[in-house]
């Protein structure tokens, strides 16, 4: 007869927060996510040095688990990489369909850590870097003029899905978002006006 393993202090400790930071924000209480984890407050301290360490430790496992997302939905267009980076959309349309969709867990934890020096900002910065550096080899690939700029402003309809997927799902943001990278990704055959992208970025 099988006996099933049961997770560890450390690794309920992080379940509990993954789920409830995102439900609830980073600001969530100490004594509800011991609570959660069923765990002792000095497991708190003894894994991860306090809740900040918590919170750092799950952004950065949320981040790595977001990038391979990024990289397994691209893979699976094809490739294309047109049509890689707009499969980026169309995930992120399923994506905020989801009825627990909460929004950026990046974008709240930015909003809400109001310590500069939080070791979250840095997670969530170098993620971001990460994706637009992902995207922008895409677009690299695409003989796109300007990749970097072209990544970042990518990056930006990105995270413009994921703020008004949660407050104004109504306005179907990813498929406003799809038309706009279409936008983006056409300047690829042209080297003239190295300002269009950023006009377009303006567009009403």
């Amino acid at each position: 007869m099988s006996t099933r393993t049961q997770p560890g202090p450390r690794e309920r400790l992080l379940q509990a927060a993954q789920e409830l930071t995102y439900r609830h924000g980073v600001g969530v209480g100490v004594d509800t996510l011991l609570k959660n984890a069923n765990v002792a407050r000095r497991s708190l301290y003894e894994h991860f040095g306090g809740k900040d360490g918590l919170i750092a430790e799950v952004l950065r496992r949320s981040a790595d688990a977001d990038e391979a997302g990024y990289e397994q939905t691209m893979r699976a267009a094809g490739d294309d990489p047109h049509e890689r980076l707009l499969a980026v959309f169309d995930k992120l349309a399923t994506i905020i369909a989801q009825p627990d969709f909460r929004g950026c867990r990046y974008l709240a934890a930015d909003l809400t850590l109001a310590d500069p020096n939080h070791p979250g900002h840095a997670i969530t910065r170098h993620y971001r870097e990460r994706v637009s550096q992902l995207l922008a080899g895409e677009l690299v690939r695409l003989g796109h003029p300007q990749p970097a700029h072209a990544a970042d402003q990518l990056l930006l309809l990105i995270d413009g899905v994921m703020a008004a997927g949660a407050t104004r799902p109504e306005t179907n943001p990813a498929a406003s978002a799809r038309e706009l990278a279409e936008h983006i990704l056409a300047q690829h055959g042209s080297q003239d006006d190295p300002a269009g992208p950023t006009r377009l970025g303006h567009r009403p």
